[in-house]
């Protein structure tokens, strides 16, 4: 699968997060998800070891990978990238809700909803063009950010998360 040049992310910084959740609120309430449903979740992150221990947040939702694992394993070819913005994306007319996506991807982002089709964060196209993204918006620390990065900073990026989820 061939990286495009254009890619986004929002990039999150730990030190201006106050764990209010507004971000996961944002986004449920901006694409009126169903029960258990979340695109954008805070996890608590604990490190180091009493009487040393450490806590940071990380607000984490789909990375848009430069090689995505969810699309490489998807047997029905829902999930793509799209060459033109390096988005991530599902077609929910091909996709049969098997969740070998949810297995394959590293982050925990595949979601199903009621439908039982996977969904995810899709940077919300449809908001206005002057608009952030809601969950960018809403964040009352301004710890999340919509940036374009060149494809070695979104590969540096996504080592960084995935090294924070196994440090865990």
């Amino acid at each position: 699968m061939a990286a495009s040049n254009a890619q986004y992310l929002i990039q999150f910084d730990p030190d201006k997060c106050t764990q209010c959740h507004g971000c996961e609120i944002a986004c449920k309430s901006w694409r009126n998800l169903g029960l258990g449903v979340r695109y954008r979740r805070v996890l608590n992150l604990w490190q180091g070891v009493y009487p040393r221990v450490k806590n940071t947040s990380l607000s984490l939702a789909c990375l848009h990978c430069i090689e995505p694992a969810c699309a490489d394993s998807c047997p029905e070819g829902a999930i793509s990238k799209r060459a033109t913005d390096g988005k991530v994306v599902v077609d929910e007319t091909l996709c049969t809700g098997c969740r070998i996506c949810a297995e394959a991807c590293s982050f925990g982002v595949p979601q199903f909803g009621g439908n039982g089709t996977m969904e995810k964060c899709d940077l919300c196209p449809d908001r206005p063009a002057i608009a952030a993204p809601p969950c960018v918006d809403t964040c009352p620390g301004k710890a999340l950010s919509l940036v374009q990065v060149s494809p070695i900073e979104k590969m540096v990026h996504e080592e960084e998360i995935a090294q924070l989820l196994t440090s865990r």
